[in-house]
């Protein structure tokens, strides 16, 4: 026990250090350091919670497309936690046009407020003055047409043709470019919503929904919902649109455009069983329902993971279920990230780095143990392959991002990395106690948000304590603070793999002929493995033969044509350019995104192409991923 003890202390002592340097302050070895203190300051707001804080938000909202606005008001509850008498928010390009205060009597009145100098990064701060019993706080305000949280379709972006699309993106920090509130992921707000759309619309946001289909509606175009849970802001998410749904179990459904929400349910049909697998693991699903809602495919991300209602991209539909993981992924959300949050961007591993530990165990029960094991092990080649190109401090998972947009911290590092660190750790002490411990975590922080000292103290307390050789084993302080994955990190296996990458070798090496390789009962993962076995740079002969026997050129899912695109664009196999040019002009999805324009941008004829793509492919992208792409060629931003 002492011995456990005197490890943990050693751990708050390696990370006290780097606190206070990254403070400009000397960390002597004679001294005793200070305890690591427990950092709740959010670099990425100007809110402040800790003398008023804001505990509900009543959304009133018009939503325009003609205007490519939302217009209205919102009204946030308050709680007083010192004696501050300002009230200070996050706003970025929203057009304030009242604010009104409303103490114990419940009458509204005119206060003063002032707007602050919009930084590029941060947006603009919001200081309302108000009295010392004022209890709400109503703003009466617009979107801008350019809004980093909104992206604004027309009916030709959509799979219908017909109707206009809207969808909101707030992670990390842009619910504060539609909503004015405090934006961090330590303050938890519950909610509550009208929204008005043009009556052939529906209106779905990620609460408790009035209305499954646009015919249960008391008025056609008006809708009301409620989120009864405290959730941090970059959770709230609202998407409008000529959508339908279709359950799939009592307590699950999918949203879609009309044309593939039939089709969506079919491949999302196991999430019931995926549920299932997890309350058995960790606990009773918190949130009522889970529905998922598959947007158009400008889409920034595989999914997001908005409480009741996660939004997917369509690019995962491939009609085998081989790409469900990112349902598995965004479900295990509802424990680690939804119900334990992040209390600052710099804790993100905790959101990410135990919800990819969750979604691995989830596919393991349902799809079973090759399966999970093949796609741990393509997530860790995929980060290995990015640490090459991160700079050292980006490759720890306590990553600092002060001065920086916590966009930056939305690599593989805290995903993967974090993985890895649970799955030692559950080889330390054994997969039955470290399930309990996990149980006991979610219970003990649910609907909290909470920093990386706090997992250390409770990981101290209720974990190393009773196996204090898991302080030997397991250096947890190297995870968190040095870069690159430790010399003993605990790497997924798969002996499908192995068979699949001695395939790929004797074809290379002339001892097999393609028609030989029994690729008929591949799954999308050993495909993935055999085309990254390959050599980088394969013959223009070679390259026409892959396509010719598979037809890779014409795949229709998406993580096989897109590694076989980043192929042909790195071997010059110019029969797959014009298939290049269509993908990177129909999907938004910033993991295929990026790596793409980064391929095409190492030569100056690629480049050429790439620039001349993106110009007319720009006004499709989400604003975030445009935002990265503007920074992977070059281009100044819009």
């Amino acid at each position: 026990m002492r011995a456990a003890i005197n490890r943990t202390r050693s751990i708050a002592a390696a990370l006290a250090c780097v606190f206070l340097w990254l403070a400009g302050v000397s960390c002597s070895s004679e001294a005793e350091p200070d305890p690591i203190p427990n950092v709740r300051e959010d670099h990425h707001s100007y809110s402040n919670p800790n003398q008023i804080r804001v505990t509900r938000v009543e959304l009133d909202l018009d939503v325009s497309f003609e205007r490519t606005s939302l217009e209205g008001s919102a009204t946030l509850v308050l709680k007083r936690e010192g004696t501050g008498g300002e009230l200070i928010l996050d706003t970025r390009d929203l057009n304030i046009k009242s604010v009104d205060a409303a103490g114990p009597s419940g009458e509204f009145a005119s206060v003063d407020f002032e707007l602050g100098d919009s930084d590029a990064i941060l947006g603009a701060s919001l200081t309302i003055a108000l009295s010392p019993n004022a209890e709400r706080v109503r703003i009466d305000y617009s979107t801008s047409p350019s809004a980093s949280g909104l992206q604004w379709l027309g009916p030709a972006q959509t799979a219908g043709k017909k109707h206009p699309f809207l969808f909101t993106q707030s992670q990390a920090i842009h619910a504060r470019s539609w909503i004015p509130l405090q934006d961090s992921p330590g303050v938890r707000v519950t909610y509550a919503a009208t929204i008005r759309t043009p009556k052939e619309l529906f209106a779905v946001m990620s609460a408790e929904m009035e209305a499954q289909q646009p015919s249960d509606a008391a008025t056609p175009g008006e809708y009301r919902f409620q989120m009864p849970q405290p959730i941090p802001s970059y959770l709230i998410a609202l998407a409008v649109g000529d959508i339908e749904f279709q359950a799939m179990s009592e307590r699950t459904g999918v949203y879609a455009e009309p044309s593939i929400v039939e089709r969506a349910a079919k491949e999302f049909e196991d999430t019931e069983a995926m549920m299932q697998a997890v309350e058995k693991l960790y606990g009773p699903y918190q949130w009522q329902r889970y529905d998922i809602l598959v947007l158009p495919p400008s889409f920034p991300f595989g999914g997001m993971e908005n409480p009741r209602l996660t939004f997917a991209t369509p690019t995962i539909l491939a009609g085998d279920k081989s790409l469900v993981s990112l349902v598995a992924h965004e479900l295990a959300h509802s424990w680690s990230g939804n119900l334990v949050t992040n209390a600052t961007w710099r804790d993100f591993w905790l959101n990410e780095g135990f919800t990819v530990y969750l979604e691995n165990r989830i596919q393991e029960a349902v799809f079973g143990r090759e399966r999970a094991e093949m796609e741990a092990s393509l997530e860790v080649q995929e980060l290995e392959e990015e640490l090459k190109e991160l700079e050292p401090r980006d490759q720890v998972l306590h990553v600092d991002l002060k001065g920086r947009d916590p966009d930056e911290g939305f690599t593989l590092v805290p995903y993967v990395k974090g993985m890895l660190l649970l799955r030692s750790l559950e080889k330390a002490v054994g997969r039955d106690r470290f399930d309990t411990f996990l149980r006991s975590y979610f219970d003990h922080f649910s609907f909290q948000s909470i920093t990386t000292e706090d997992f250390l103290d409770y990981f101290s307390r209720y974990l190393l304590s009773a196996n204090p050789e898991v302080a030997e084993k397991v250096p947890v302080e190297d995870w968190l603070l040095k870069p690159g994955l430790p010399h003993d990190a605990v790497l997924p296996s798969s002996n499908a793999f192995e068979r699949v990458e001695a395939v790929a070798s004797r074809w290379y090496g002339g001892g097999i002929e393609l028609a030989e390789i029994p690729s008929g009962q591949w799954t999308t993962q050993e495909w993935l493995r055999f085309l990254r076995t390959l050599p980088e740079q394969l013959e223009a002969d070679r390259m026409n033969e892959l396509d010719k026997a598979f037809s890779l050129s014409e795949s229709g899912n998406s993580e096989i044509l897109h590694q076989w695109l980043l192929m042909s664009v790195r071997n010059s196999y110019a029969p797959a350019y014009p298939k290049v040019e269509e993908f990177l002009s129909s999907v938004g999805r910033r993991k295929f995104l990026k790596p793409l324009y980064t391929e095409l941008a190492k030569t100056a004829d690629g480049k050429q192409r790439a620039l001349a793509i993106y110009k007319k492919a720009r006004p499709l992208y989400h604003p975030i991923a445009a935002a990265t792409i503007d920074e992977t060629l070059g281009v100044a931003p819009e």
